[in-house]
């Protein structure tokens, strides 16, 4: 194979031990030295060390867990490039892999430059990640804890969520502080509802009447502390998330104005795909980088499966989120869209070309800077009217009807 660069080195890490092959070619030979590193940071900079002396200009090492981020942290800026490779890419052959042969193997493709590298953002986009990615760590187990309040609440025969469509609103929340409490009564905590729920005391005083014993007074009393200050920490993420967006702020009001979308959710995409679209040839890149669009398995002329590729979870999942609020959007082309792929091919596939489609809207806003302009619901009808009128026309006739077509005149 043709050597592309001159002095690389491969690394294979572990938790507590890096192995390292710096391979370099000279006058037509090839020459590699292998040595072991610990992790600590006194040997990471023994190990940066001994590859600036070497001359090594090139750098690569598997995405292992979390183990290659201190790592890349303190090479970047050291080497005119660092990749961090996916394992599927470089699979070793098997009956042959030891620590040693990695980061040779690692080495040898590098040198012949075969290896492609992961995208990893810059660190302020590294940093803005993080928060969202904890922030949503914290809202998945504040819906957790939610989840358990009103498990508690059925276990004690208290039907408030019949009555109330959010129990954790205002008024749900003193009538629960109250059943904790347990000094007043039943007509007492009723009254206790705010603004459009007081129409519906006498069902409240039904709901509320239960079998509220001691247990449940304590499950529900750790369950709404945890819920507060769960609830506090949201706060404090989503304040550092605004005090860090800095260069990140008009795009995210920029994505914000799509359908399905509000300030959070755009945030965590941003975070995730950043706004320099440069990196990505197409929208169609982008949508398959973050596993959104159909997989290719075919062989002999036969397609096995399209099922989606595996990609970053986080922005699959803010993605679908939004595709599904998008979707329940009356006037906004993405619901067409979602009505007219989940009659043929069910809900969850519609979902994810839903996704799929935003995302793409995504790349062009950022990419062109134009504001987002939707289609409208009706754009599936206007695309071929005379279709839909006979399909409409033949169904009518086939029930006994007869059906004459005239067209309105919008103007008059």
């Amino acid at each position: 194979m043709e050597v592309m660069y001159e002095c690389v080195c491969g690394l294979d890490i572990h938790k507590a031990s890096i192995s390292a092959c710096v391979r370099r070619v000279r006058s037509g030979r090839v020459h590699a030295e292998v040595r072991e590193f610990g992790t600590m940071t006194a040997a990471l900079l023994s190990l940066l060390d001994w590859l600036v002396s070497e001359r090594v200009t090139h750098v690569a090492m598997e995405s292992t867990g979390v183990y290659w981020q201190p790592i890349y942290n303190l090479f970047e800026g050291h080497f005119e490039e660092v990749l961090v490779v996916n394992p599927r890419d470089v699979k070793q052959v098997p009956g042959r892999k030891t620590d040693v042969a990695d980061c040779q193997w690692l080495a040898h493709l590098q040198q012949c430059g075969l290896l492609r590298g992961s995208l990893v953002p810059d660190r302020p986009r590294r940093e803005l990640r993080e928060l969202t990615r904890q922030r949503s760590q914290l809202v998945h187990t504040h819906t957790a804890v939610a989840n358990r309040i009103h498990k508690t609440l059925d276990d004690a025969n208290i039907k408030l969520d019949c009555v109330a469509s959010d129990i954790l609103g205002v008024s749900g929340r003193a009538m629960i502080r109250a059943l904790i409490a347990d000094d007043q009564t039943i007509p007492q905590m009723a009254d206790l509802a705010r603004q459009r729920l007081r129409k519906k005391i006498p069902e409240l005083r039904q709901a509320l009447q239960g079998n509220v014993t001691p247990h449940h007074r304590f499950l529900l009393a750790e369950l709404m502390d945890q819920l507060l200050d769960l609830e506090r920490r949201i706060e404090r993420f989503t304040t550092r998330i605004e005090e860090v967006l800095g260069p990140f702020e008009q795009a995210v009001r920029q994505i914000a104005e799509l359908p399905g979308f509000d300030v959070r959710s755009a945030q965590n995409v941003v975070a995730e795909i950043g706004t320099d679209m440069s990196r990505f040839p197409t929208a169609a890149h982008l949508a398959s980088w973050a596993g959104l669009c159909p997989g290719h398995n075919e062989s002999a002329g036969k397609h096995k499966s399209g099922k989606t590729r595996k990609g970053s979870r986080w922005l699959r999942a803010a993605m679908s989120q939004s595709a599904w609020a998008a979707s329940n959007n009356k006037t906004s082309y993405f619901r067409a869209q979602f009505r007219r792929l989940a009659a043929r091919r069910g809900r969850r596939r519609a979902i994810i070309a839903v996704a799929h489609s935003l995302l793409e809207t995504i790349f062009h806003i950022l990419k062109t800077g134009r504001p987002y302009k939707d289609l409208g619901g009706e754009y599936f009808d206007n695309l071929d009217k005379d279709r839909i009128v006979k399909a409409a026309t033949r169904r009518l006739e086939r029930l006994g009807l007869k059906v004459t077509v005239t067209p309105v005149d919008h103007a008059a």
